[in-house]
């Protein structure tokens, strides 16, 4: 089998899309994207399309894998084959063509999520050197009325409280470098914590921090439905969202990469 890998620069955003939800197909968790929403996490993850690969056989593409960079940092923004072309080694072959390019470009860690159902990706990540750093969740939160005591506050005041209280980095796609590409974004403060957040559709939580994070949910759903993306686990804000009822829907773990003693 001959595959050739071009930069990803080489498909359109209306190719990249379709490969996209191709490479999807049959994915653990229904997942599919249009153009606006490519767009979107491309600016907002920093994917660079440049690094980023598509693998092309007899014409073809038949596999992609999106790269995020930020400073000596790397994020691998999703992974995926074709059905017709699955398990013929072309995701190892685009993962360990997207460790090159980062590493070309002075990166010492790649990071990553894998759904905790998809063990054969898993075991692809921990024969390419990935090590297991923490169980992460995404939470859903119900909306409710009745409002909680929390205080707006501009987001830029909230985000500072947040970068002061905080334990634990953020997984990429809420972590401070996602959040300089919103326009949108609001604060809450009480007296022992904060959050920054968006309503695009629903309620979404990019960070929180501080005791106190019952209080700061109870407001947020008072805007609307809340989703939580990739909360570790162990986060003190994970067992108030469970208090409060909401479901963690999907379960992953991060992984990284050492490019430094990978072999």
């Amino acid at each position: 089998m001959s595959v050739e890998l071009r930069s990803a620069q080489s498909l359109s955003v209306a190719e990249r899309v379709e490969l996209f939800n191709a490479g999807y197909e049959d994915y653990v968790i229904p997942f599919r994207l249009d153009e606006n929403a490519l767009n979107g996490m491309t600016k907002a993850f920093d994917l660079d399309v440049e690094a980023s690969r598509i693998a092309v056989r007899d014409a073809e593409p038949v596999g992609f894998g999106n790269l995020g960079l930020r400073g000596d940092q790397a994020w691998i923004g999703g992974v995926g084959v074709i059905v017709s072309a699955r398990r013929q080694g072309i995701g190892e072959l685009l993962m360990r063509a997207l460790h090159d390019e980062a590493a070309a470009r002075g990166v010492t860690n790649v990071w990553l999520e894998v759904i905790e159902q998809n063990e054969a990706a898993y075991r692809l990540y921990e024969k390419l050197g990935y090590r297991l750093v923490r169980e992460v969740q995404v939470w859903t939160l119900p909306a409710d009325s009745s409002h909680g005591s929390a205080r707006e506050v501009p987001a830029a005041d909230a985000h500072a409280r947040v970068r002061v209280l905080r334990h634990a980095r953020d997984p990429w796609q809420r972590a401070d470098g996602t959040l300089e590409h919103y326009d949108d974004l609001r604060g809450l403060e009480t007296d022992t914590g904060a959050a920054v957040f968006r309503v695009a559709g629903v309620v979404q939580l990019l960070q929180i921090a501080g005791d106190g994070s019952e209080e700061l949910l109870r407001t947020l759903r008072g805007h609307g439905t809340v989703s939580v993306l990739n909360l570790p686990a162990d986060d003190a804000a994970a067992e108030s969202l469970r208090a409060l009822g909401a479901a963690a829907t999907v379960r992953q773990r991060e992984m990284v990469l050492d490019l430094q003693t990978r072999g």
